[in-house]
């Protein structure tokens, strides 16, 4: 028999000669909610509720709510009882939880919340999964409906708590809530994050995510949210459950803090076989040798000739650095202006084509907080296009790498360095340059390469 037999007709009834069904709160088709009172010390409400369940159905219920109640959390509704009943023939799991004087479902309706309500709304939901999350389990039922307001709290409600790993129902039907992946992968957290972004957006806006389950795209957030909203949402909502932020990492976000997400690593290549690397037969290991130091002497030769004639200046010029000093990694953590005399540039013998120079280093500005949260090092490249005049005419990134916030305090530095043009023919010209940089706790260390003509 379905709830809807036993709605509000049925309110005086008393459930497992212990609660009163003293008023209908709601229900669907097969569970409904009314309020009742719970003995513990003194009479207080409470809320119980009743779902329909044949034989098979029981266990599993009664077992699920078990494991619930044996984690106690200030940000979860506490479980008081559980049990089975019979009301007019039909079979009936019943839970009996706090009472909840207000759900967010009940005021979205009404308005959206603003920023700072949710704000004050999301810091004890967060609370509550990094606590499920850290003992092996999942909320798996994140939604306005289950954010309750009790005794002045904002808490999570518990009656829907598994351990990870376990699979969804089957009959089950699917809302935008449900995680993409909910038909091929058990439940993890991350499955909590995805509920939470859609439960996020429908907070601040009173719509939800527009999004089709199988369109293999991820929802499309019609109005603009707030920050740092936003970026929470778009991290949670990630098709990949791989790629959605933490519980934990969420909380960073909502303070400021800046989050490092590991790039996805890339598939090592396959070892070469045995037989792959085997020389050709007959060919003496000596010759193979002396092939390789014949090289070898003439890579150096060609790159000591080549640095005679990079550093070669007239007299009067001798005190100034050589032309390559741009390629030395320097450690400088804001701005540099090199003396002009380190811009001078000449041409050798014959006016041949000279190298350009740094003339000014800007190092990004880079938050206390951003230092601090770098576990190990962040590294950037960029490749910069010099015009004529020693300006940075375009940047581009080579590697942006792990953090977008690293990634766009560097883009802004770079644009503001200054060259001495590369020369050629006696005419001063573009030329290209890499910067790398690379951003630890200790500092910040930058690398400058000019790209050859």
């Amino acid at each position: 028999m379905k709830i809807a037999a036993i709605n509000s007709e049925r309110v005086g009834r008393v459930v497992d000669g212990r609660y009163t069904l003293m008023e209908w709160l709601g229900g669907s088709a097969d569970s409904g909610v009314f309020l009742t009172e719970f003995k513990w010390g003194h009479p207080q409400k409470a809320a119980i509720k009743l779902i329909a369940v044949d034989d098979a159905e029981a266990a599993g219920r009664l077992g699920g709510w078990e494991q619930a109640m044996k984690l106690p959390h200030l940000q979860l509704a506490r479980l008081h009882s559980m049990g089975l009943c019979e009301i007019d023939g039909g079979t009936y799991a019943y839970l009996v939880t706090e009472y909840a004087s207000e759900r967010l479902a009940e005021i979205l309706p009404m308005r959206a919340l603003t920023a700072d309500e949710t704000r004050e709304m999301l810091v004890p939901v967060l609370d509550a999964l990094r606590f499920l999350h850290g003992k092996g389990y999942v909320h798996s039922a994140v939604k306005p409906s289950n954010i309750l307001v009790i005794d002045d709290q904002v808490k999570l409600s518990a009656e829907n708590i598994v351990a990870a790993g376990s699979r969804a129902r089957g009959d089950a039907a699917l809302s935008v809530y449900d995680r993409p992946e909910i038909a091929t992968r058990p439940l993890t957290p991350a499955a909590d994050l995805w509920s939470l972004g859609v439960t996020l957006v429908e907070t601040l806006t009173q719509q939800l995510p527009v999004w089709e389950r199988t369109a293999n795209q991820e929802p499309v957030v019609a109005a603009e949210l707030p920050a740092p909203f936003a970026e929470i949402v778009r991290e949670c909502l990630r098709l990949d459950p791989a790629r959605r932020c933490t519980a934990e990492e969420v909380q960073a976000l909502l303070e400021g803090r800046l989050v490092e997400r590991p790039e996805p690593m890339k598939p090592t290549p396959p070892a070469e076989k045995p037989e792959e690397r085997k020389r050709p037969a007959g060919f003496p290991v000596w010759a193979l040798v002396v092939g390789l130091v014949v090289v070898l002497v003439i890579v150096v030769a060609f790159l000591v000739t080549r640095s005679h004639g990079a550093q070669t200046v007239p007299d009067g010029n001798q005190g100034q650095p050589a032309a390559n000093e741009a390629a030395r990694p320097i450690a400088d953590t804001r701005k540099a202006d090199v003396p002009a005399a380190a811009a001078v540039h000449v041409e050798g013998a014959g006016g041949r084509a000279t190298n350009g120079g740094v003339v000014q280093r800007v190092m990004p500005d880079v938050l206390p907080r951003a230092t601090a949260s770098i576990r190990g090092s962040v590294p950037v490249s960029l490749r910069v296009e010099v015009d004529a005049d020693g300006n940075v005419a375009n940047a581009t990134f080579v590697s942006a790498g792990p953090s977008k916030y690293f990634a766009r305090v560097t883009m802004e530095a770079a644009r503001n360095w200054k060259f001495a043009p590369a020369r050629s023919g006696g005419q001063a010209v573009p030329s290209v340059w890499q910067l790398r940089f690379v951003f630890k706790q200790s500092g910040t260390d930058v690398s400058v390469t000019e790209e050859t003509h």
